[in-house]
Order: C-alpha cells, then structure tokens, then sequence
C-alpha cells in the first residue's frame, strides 16, 4: 500500500492571501531600502539600517510561512509575527523615548509610520488571521 501525503493546511486562502500580499511589498520595501543604506551610507545610522535588514528578513520569513502552509508553518509565523509586533513596539517607543538614538528612520520608527503605520497593523492581523485559520475546517 502508498501512503497518502497530506497536503499541508494552506493559510493564503481569503484573508491569508491579502496578508502575503501586504508581507511581500514589506520585503521589497524593507530589503531594498536597507540594502542600499547599507552599501551607501552605512557609517551614518547602523542600528537604524540593521533593525530595517532584519525586519525585511523577518517580513521574507513570515511570507515564506504563510505560503508553505501547514501546522509547523503556522506555529513559526506565529512566533515570528509575535517578535515582529514586540519590535515594533519596542523600536517605535525608542524612537519616540530617544529620538537621538536613531540618525535616521527604520521600518519599524515611530510605530510604522513612515509606512503608513502597516508595521504595526500587520503583525496584529496575521496573528488574528492564523488563530481563526486554525480553527477554521479546509
């Protein structure tokens, strides 16, 4: 007898599908701006353009997770979008705390803002998203 794979849950159905969307457009924005920070000034703000290099990492992670799909998915890009949203929030009260510690703006500064807050709002809706897919039946 073959033993039948399952295919795993997939969690880009409906909303999910919005979400990868949203990660995707974070991962160019965040790459792409870091990257070049980094090959072309980064002597003037490294924390600044590290905390942007690793936000688009975590963006790519999260974006990864969502598209493979399964339970073992389900569970990293809920713990990756959990440390998403602590250092959105961690980032966006230092820069507002101590405006002087970062030369220039992250992704994560001021809350999101200089992307239209999505920083902050996505972590909280992907974390919603994944636990009402959880429950959900295919």
């Amino acid at each position: 007898m073959t033993a039948v794979q399952e295919k795993p849950a997939r969690l880009i159905g409906g909303p999910g599908l919005v979400l990868v969307w949203f990660y995707g457009v974070m991962v160019v924005g965040a790459v792409s701006r870091s990257v070049y920070q980094i090959a072309t000034e980064f002597d003037r703000a490294p924390l600044s353009y590290t905390l942007s290099a690793v936000a688009g990492v975590v963006y790519g992670f999260i974006t990864y997770s969502l598209v493979r799909g399964g339970e073992t998915a389900r569970r990293a890009a809920q713990l990756c979008c959990a440390a998403e949203l602590a250092g959105v929030l961690i980032v966006g009260t230092w820069t507002l705390a101590e405006p002087g510690a970062f030369p220039d703006s992250t992704v994560w500064s001021d809350f999101g803002m200089g992307y239209v807050f999505i920083p902050v709002l996505l972590p909280l809706s992907a974390l919603y998203w994944l636990r009402a897919s959880r429950t959900a039946k295919p």
